[in-house]
């Protein structure tokens, strides 16, 4: 086996150089990318309850009322006892929580229309901006 002196490497100043240079871009980039996580999740929790409102539609339609605050939105996948017209499933899987995991609040008659139905948000406390904010079925 024969060492050839002239071969060359990457010296740890090198190394350290392309080190920090990754870094930096790593500092600039990630903030970018995690605020758009949090909108994200406000649009996921949106078209949840969007589809929510369509599934609830069509309780209506079949058993003429909405379900009742203490039925929840698990009237959507099992039928509630009293319920004659139920033709249900209406949703295909079983209601997820919303984006930040926790469950979302469903009331009716609700303050603002026949029903309400709503995810606090990150913070899972009422109000808040950004990824805190509200997402509600009556706007």
């Amino acid at each position: 086996m024969r060492i050839l002196n002239d071969e060359k490497g990457l010296t740890l100043i090198e190394l350290m150089v392309v080190i920090v240079i990754l870094g930096l871009l790593a500092a600039l980039v990630a903030p970018k990318m995690f605020g758009r996580l949090g909108e994200s999740k406000q649009k996921a929790a949106k078209a949840q309850i969007e589809l929510f409102g369509t599934a609830l539609d069509s309780f209506r339609l079949d058993a003429g009322k909405y379900p009742a605050t203490s039925e929840g939105l698990q009237a959507l996948r099992v039928k509630p006892s009293g319920v004659e017209n139920w033709k249900g499933p209406y949703l295909p899987k079983e209601v997820p929580n919303d984006p930040w995991g926790h469950p979302y609040h469903y009331s009716s008659p609700g303050e603002h229309g026949d029903y309400d139905l709503y995810s606090f948000g990150a913070d899972n406390t009422a109000g808040g901006d950004g990824e805190n904010q509200d997402v509600v079925s009556w706007k």
